[in-house]
């Protein structure tokens, strides 16, 4: 990943319906999520919903698949992974102290069992 990418997928989730796109197909993994639901669970018009998920999916980060007349998209796990590991190598500079704090947090609330 390149600086270009990371902006992208970035910008891709500055936007408050997008993130809450992305956070839903994150927590409907791997099943995933027919757009007409998705734009019922965020609330928005149908259209608009089309609109974000073409960014979100430009920027790498959703996948659509079609069954039979349903596109049921999913977050790219591989894609948000490849963001995050780009900020930490590239934000600290291979200075381990500076990361160690933060890596540790992320260890402590991503373990399966762990509580939020």
């Amino acid at each position: 990943m390149d600086t270009t990418d990371a902006i992208t997928a970035l910008t891709a989730l500055a936007q408050m319906s997008r993130m809450e796109t992305f956070r839903a197909l994150v927590q409907h993994e791997p099943k995933g999520v027919p757009a007409g639901e998705l734009a019922r669970l965020i609330a928005i018009p149908q259209n608009t919903m089309s609109a974000h998920l073409a960014i979100l999916a430009r920027a790498g980060l959703v996948r659509g698949e079609r069954r039979s007349r349903s596109i049921i998209y999913r977050a790219d796990l591989a894609r948000l992974r490849e963001v995050a590991t780009f900020l930490l190598k590239d934000c600290c500079g291979g200075r381990s102290e500076i990361c160690a704090p933060l890596i540790a947090e992320l260890t402590s609330c991503c373990t399966p069992g762990a509580s939020k």
